[in-house]
This record gives C-alpha cells, structure tokens and sequence, in this order.
C-alpha cells in the first residue's frame, strides 16, 4: 500500500498555505488592518473609549450554501456571512471593529476559496470592519468533496451608556424599517424544497433574472443606516435585525414586557421575490412572515416626534408599525 501521509490522507497542507498567501495579499485592500495578523491570535486597537463594553456575535449563512455550490459561484455568500454577523452587532449600538471566518471543506479547492474570500473581504469593506483572522479546515472524509461550510464571528465596541436594549421602548412609538434585499440568508431550506417541488431550475428566469441571480442577492448590511440615525439628533429606543423567524420572531426580542407591537404589512414596500415564493409553495401568509423578512431587513424604534427626521435621515426607510400597551408580542396587522 506504500507509506501514509497527511496528504494521501486527503489533507493538503501546501494547498492551505497558499490560500493563506492569498488572504494575506487580500486584507491589506481594506481600510482598516488588524495587528498581528497570520499569527496565533489577532486583534484592534481600541481608541478614544472611556467605559468600553465589548459585544460579539456569531452566525452562519446557512443553506444559501448549497445554491451557491449548485451553481459554482461562492463570492456572495461571503458578503453573506458577514453581514448576518455585522447586522446583529449593530442592533445593540455597538461599531462593529474586527471579524473572524471559518471555513470548513472535504477538499481546499483554492479557486473555490478565493471566490470566497473575496466575498468575504468586499463585506468587511463595506462593514468597515478588520478581517483579524480565521481558520480553514480541510476535513475529508467528513465534508464531500465540492462541499464547504462558513461560519462568522464579529466583535464591536460601544461606551457603556451607549448600549441600546430596548428598555426605553414606550407605547406609541413608531416603527421603522429598512428595506431589504431580498431574502438575504434567511428561509433557504423552505426555497429549495418549493423549487424543487415546481421543477424549477436555478438556471431557470424570473423577471429577466436568472434564479440563483436572485436566490444569491447578498445580504444588505445597515451600518450606513444605522450610522446616519446614531450621528443624529434621534433617539435610537430598540433596533431588530429579521433574520430567521421573520418579524414576529425578532421584533419581539427588544420588546418590554407588558408592550405590544403592531407591524402594518401593507406599509411594507413590495418586493416581488416574497408573492413568487408564496406562490409557487402555496404557503400560508403566516408562514411567510414566520420564515422570511418579507422585504424588511432591518427594524427601528424611534419616539413619534423623531420618525420625520429619521425619514430624512435615512430616505430609503418607511414606517411599518408602532408600540402599544399589550401582551409582549407582534402583531402582523
């Protein structure tokens, strides 16, 4: 049989080195750089901070993944995976500083990883975060080969006083929304079945797009919304990323007790994606709004007296609801 090695065993060492040539080569792109990047560890400075709390989160992009191999393009999803990282982080009023990736496959594919990378590079350029480090582990015998999985962490700072939890949600408050881009990453189990069950191909159109063109939309990231409503007069009560378990399931997760809000789905602008799923899948509107962001990306609770100004702030967003006295729950009017 000849003499074993962790190469013959499937694992290429060479074959990750040079993908870690490559992220090192990619990073020094972004505005902002980590120190002791490629060592044991890596981090950020932190400036100008006087009482600094530290929040982190962690998220994946899911079974987005398996269109994304369906088709051979992996870019996307790396904007993906940080954004379901960043947007999270900033629902606490937290600025996101530093990201990490893991990316696990049967085989390093280094094509295939670069795609990836470059996804995940644009998203911290856009998130203005550090890429400070990551793993990629190359597990045969564990992934098929052609098949990987990504998760993320992210790291943020505010000032103590700053954090925002929703304590200060009152009745009559407005909500207000961010559109989203699409499904974002959100649903992708539910998606896949009803195609397949129609005979649709992700080759296949829909208003003149291919479909996993529109399958693949990445994930927006709000730090640019966020950021425009936090550098003005307005007081930022809750904010919501909607994520899996739709409006409902996240809103609810910055309410007070004894508070109720109320999500007026007709103020909600249309995105078409959402009545084509629906329709192909006969699926209940009350599953939809359970399973997808139904094309609001992001939620925010401002008093009334500030909703003008942050129309203004940010043009793009719309009311969608408001807060009132009730059993701790959402209402999808």
């Amino acid at each position: 049989m000849g003499e074993w090695t962790y190469k013959r065993a499937g694992v290429s060492i060479e074959r990750a080195e040079d993908f870690v040539g490559y992220i090192k080569e990619k990073v020094k792109t972004l505005p902002h750089q980590a120190l002791l990047f490629g060592s044991f560890a890596s981090g950020v400075k932190l400036k100008s901070y006087k009482n600094p709390v530290l929040m982190l989160t962690t998220d994946g992009v899911g079974t987005k993944l398996k269109v994304a191999q369906a088709v051979g393009v992996h870019n996307t999803v790396g904007i993906d995976l940080v954004a379901m990282n960043v947007n999270d982080l900033l629902t606490t009023g937290a600025k996101p500083i530093a990201f990490l990736d893991y990316i696990a496959t049967g085989k390093i594919d280094l094509k295939v990883m670069r795609e990836l990378m470059d996804g995940i590079v644009e998203g911290c350029r856009l998130a203005e975060v550090a890429l400070v480090g990551g793993e990629t582990a190359e597990m045969p015998d564990f992934y098929p080969e052609g098949v990987y999985d990504l998760a993320g962490f992210c790291l943020g700072v505010c000032e103590e006083e700053e954090l925002i939890t929703g304590e200060d949600i009152r009745p009559e408050d407005v909500i207000i929304g961010f559109p989203s881009s699409g499904f974002h990453s959100n649903g992708y189990s539910l998606i896949r079945k009803v195609l397949e069950d129609r005979g649709i191909s992700y080759h296949d159109k829909f208003e003149g797009r291919k479909v996993w063109e529109v399958l693949l939309e990445p994930t927006k990231i709000y730090l640019q919304e966020v950021q425009r409503l936090r550098s003005s007069r307005i007081k930022i009560k809750g904010m919501a990323h909607i994520t899996g378990g739709g409006i409902p399931g996240n809103l609810v997760r910055i309410l007070p007790e004894g508070l109720r809000a109320v999500v007026e789905k007709d103020k909600i602008p249309k995105n078409p994606v959402f009545d084509w799923i629906r329709e192909l899948g006969k699926i209940q509107e009350e599953e939809m709004f359970r399973t997808f962001n139904m094309g609001v990306g992001f939620m925010v609770v401002v008093g009334k007296e500030d909703v003008p100004y942050a129309l203004n702030t940010v043009p793009s967003s719309f009311v969608c609801g408001f807060v009132e006295e009730g059993r701790r729950y959402v209402d999808i009017a």
